[in-house]
């Protein structure tokens, strides 16, 4: 797949009539406002529910209406749900919620948390909880950060390149940073946010809980101007990517120490996925061509050892033998990966195959048995994931297909009928029976109703196609944010890829973007005289040469030194632009 295809703008801003003829049980087609007014008064259910009987625990326990901390006593639900609040469109209660978090959340408390989830959140397995952190916390505050103006938030001077939020969301970072001290540069999947990686943690921690921060860290450094927390990331990503074997796929656990495998099952699921996920849309969001390569390598092994009919099953890393022939339901994100790199035929028949399951159960099982068709004991349960609904918003934005709103629709209606109750939206422990789990995972209203209102709202300004922008003033010039192209992280908080280029600290940087905004304008000045003078008939006469101020061969040479680049730090080699400035924030050399 050409890499020129993955531009900043991504599938999410491909504006598409909604298809009104797709049939319904009743042979009626699912109507679109009809089911956005649905899963908002989901939400609500959901949130007043939180508010008025969990705040400020980190959840809701839906069946006995109370709360109760899962990740750290974060209040973790409202900072997952604040950014869904404003694609709710409800901008008072996301200015209200921000003044709450600041006054409330201290991360200097004596708690384990998981790396991985602090950055952003996987909750069924606990050796994700580092990441949930990262994920969760830091996604999420650094998505509200960069939302708040658009909330009419009162941003201090300086913004995005500073603000409460952010410095929150740098704090938390921070506190991560002890579980990459490591001989591989691979993290430990906990770490005490008062004291650090405690002396007798285990070393063993899971390839998503190693590969899932590059998305979050990257905007961080950029942000911040502190380059150790995209560095971190990307040795990190670097060691996984060595570790894998001769037949390039990657085991489940790994140890941070040593570098050795200690589960060696590969596959797309749970342990591995948003590894996988963070190569494809940090290659997006950063323009990295080595790391949508390392996807694309991983690919090839995915599909020529693990894929079977469409379905992917877990074998063994280094023979390529099949271990576990299970679908699991947190692997319903790969067609929405699929997508995102251009490769919609396969996307679409993969979703297909997740799809009649869903329609089997009214959700997805944990684990599902292929050849048997059932699901597996002890695995029989649905936590209200959001990953097929997520692949169904990607796919439906890419190619329009009706069944897509179908299974938007099947959801609404199965996730009401089967999971609502007075409190909230509690966990269907069991689909064969539809009894019911005392919990209401956060990701319900950060993931789960954000992907399911996206799906059926088409003008949301998540889907902005760049038709409409705000121009903002920072210490480093003017930059372009909200134009779209918004990269989800894996807990659904979206990210602004145009803030990347809003708080540059490089010299180098600075010096071209100040040379093409001279040409920029002397080229208009150019066009005007020449408008003017065609106007009264007179000679038009070129601009002036290359001794000019506006010429860049007019520059002094040490400037010119320090300025060269193998790549030009602000081109952007998959977009063939013909004039020198463009949207997002982002300048394009000639060489783009």
């Amino acid at each position: 797949m050409p890499f020129r295809l993955l531009v900043p703008f991504g599938l999410l801003c491909v504006l598409l009539a909604l298809h009104h003829g797709a049939p319904g049980p009743d042979g009626t087609a699912p109507d679109p406002a009809h089911y956005r007014e649905r899963v908002k008064a989901m939400f609500y259910h959901a949130y007043d529910s939180y508010l008025e009987n969990a705040f400020p625990y980190d959840e809701l326990r839906p069946l006995t209406c109370d709360g109760h901390d899962t990740w750290g006593s974060f209040s973790l639900t409202l900072i997952d749900a604040l950014d869904t609040l404003l694609i709710l469109g409800n901008v008072s209660e996301f200015q209200r919620v921000v003044e709450v978090l600041q006054d409330n959340v201290d991360f200097d408390i004596d708690v384990n948390a998981s790396v991985f989830e602090t950055n952003i959140r996987d909750p069924s397995f606990m050796e994700g909880s580092f990441i949930r952190l990262h994920t969760l916390v830091v996604g999420g505050l650094l998505s509200a950060h960069l939302l708040s103006k658009k909330a009419g938030v009162e941003v201090e001077a300086g913004w995005p390149c500073s603000g409460p939020l952010l410095r929150m969301a740098e704090e938390a970072a921070r506190k991560l940073l002890p579980a990459f001290q490591t001989p591989t540069g691979m993290p430990y999947g906990t770490v005490n946010l008062l004291h650090g990686v405690n002396p007798g943690e285990t070393p063993v921690t899971c390839t998503a809980g190693i590969g899932t921060f590059i998305v979050e860290f990257a905007t961080l450094s950029s942000l911040t101007g502190d380059p150790v927390f995209e560095e971190v990331a990307r040795v990190a990503l670097m060691r996984l990517w060595e570790s894998r074997s001769d037949i390039g796929l990657v085991g489940n656990h790994i140890d941070v120490l040593t570098g050795k495998w200690v589960a060696q099952d590969a596959g797309i699921g749970a342990g591995v996925d948003s590894y996988f996920e963070y190569l494809v849309k940090g290659a997006i969001l950063l323009q990295d061509k080595k790391l949508m390569a390392m996807f694309l390598e991983y690919n090839k092994a995915i599909r020529n050892y693990t894929r079977f009919d469409d379905w992917y099953l877990w074998v063994q890393m280094y023979k390529g033998t099949v271990s576990m022939p299970v679908f699991q339901s947190l692997e319903a994100y790969w067609p929405g990966l699929q997508s995102l790199i251009g490769d919609i035929d396969n996307a679409m028949r993969t979703f297909l195959n997740y799809y009649t399951v869903w329609k089997q159960f009214g959700g997805l099982p944990e684990f599902y048995n292929i050849p048997q068709g059932y699901t597996v004991e002890k695995r029989e349960g649905y936590p209200l994931r959001p990953e097929l609904i997520e692949s169904a918003m990607y796919l439906y934005r890419a190619t329009g297909d009706p069944t897509l709103l179908e299974l938007g629709r099947d959801a609404v209606e199965s996730i009401e009928k089967i999971s609502k109750v007075e409190c909230g939206f509690a966990t269907i422990k069991d689909l064969r029976d539809h009894k019911l789990d005392n919990r209401m995972e956060s990701f319900f209203l950060a993931e789960t109703v954000k992907y399911l209102y996206l799906l059926f709202d088409p003008t949301n300004f998540i889907h902005n196609n760049g038709s409409t922008f705000d121009a903002v003033i920072t210490p480093y010039g003017e930059c372009i944010l909200g134009a779209g192209g918004y990269i989800f992280n894996t807990e659904a908080h979206p990210i602004d890829p145009a803030a990347l280029h809003c708080c540059r600290r490089l010299k180098e940087e600075q010096w071209e973007v100040e040379d093409l905004m001279r040409e920029f304008y002397s080229l208009k000045r150019n066009r005007s005289r020449f408008q003017k003078k065609t106007m009264s008939s007179g000679p038009w006469e070129p601009p002036a040469g290359p001794e000019t101020p506006s010429s860049p061969e007019n520059h002094d040479q040490a400037r010119e030194k320090s300025a060269k680049q193998k790549i030009p730090l602000l081109s952007c080699p998959s977009q063939p632009f013909t004039s020198k400035l463009a949207l997002l924030g982002q300048v394009f050399l000639d060489s783009s």
